[in-house]
């Protein structure tokens, strides 16, 4: 029983001395592209082996590492206060989401691009995805007339994608507050549009 007990707190000790790696590892360099494996190991002071029995791949270890950072958020939708908690009306509640992915992105700008562009498939099937994609997609099903709420939860979430907020970043030096400001009066318009009027096959 000893033993067991000092081999679980040799793995929590690793896995945590590996998240925090990883986490200095995707801050400090320019491309995520350029941390591997064989990086996080090092600087963790463990082998890949052990890297690669607790994390599986680069892919599990970039969605642990991005849980780990996206707790407090978490928190705070499933039981804090308003505006990102479930008590929140939901027309509030829904650009107080988008502008806590925003910012979260903006925060964790090179782990989420490394974790969007990790090639492990669709990023739309992407665990994160679905659970962002789902949560706001219950809270537009609460806003009276809004139609389509799962193809607009997409494309709100679109406005979020990693690269996008990269390029506006990088590329057009779109500070902060401007890019929060210009997401909030996008949604504001996509929540304010009614349904769209019907055609004639939609009158028969």
């Amino acid at each position: 029983m000893p033993e067991r007990q000092s081999s679980r707190k040799d793995a929590i000790r690793n896995r945590k001395a590996v998240l925090a790696a990883a986490d200095a590892l995707f801050t400090r360099r320019e491309s995520p592209e350029d941390v591997t494996m064989a990086d996080v190991a090092a600087a963790a002071g463990v082998g890949k082996g052990t890297l690669f029995r607790a994390f599986g791949d680069r892919a599990g270890l970039l969605r642990a590492l991005y849980e780990s950072r996206l707790e407090p958020v978490g928190q705070a939708i499933e039981t804090g206060p308003p505006p990102l908690g479930p008590s929140t009306p939901p027309r509030e509640r829904v650009p107080a989401l988008l502008d806590a992915v925003l910012c979260f992105k903006l925060d964790n700008r090179r782990l989420a691009l490394a974790l969007e562009e990790d090639g492990s498939g669709s990023p739309y099937r992407a665990e994160h995805y679905e659970r962002w994609h789902g949560l706001l997609r219950a809270v537009l099903e609460q806003i009276p007339g809004l139609t389509d709420s799962g193809f607009t939860a997409h494309a709100l979430l679109a406005a979020t994608r990693a690269d996008l907020v990269e390029h506006l970043v990088r590329e057009e030096h779109l500070a902060r507050e401007n890019m929060r400001q210009q997401l909030a009066h996008f949604v504001t318009r996509v929540l304010a549009s009614g349904p769209p009027p019907q055609g004639p096959a939609d009158e028969e």
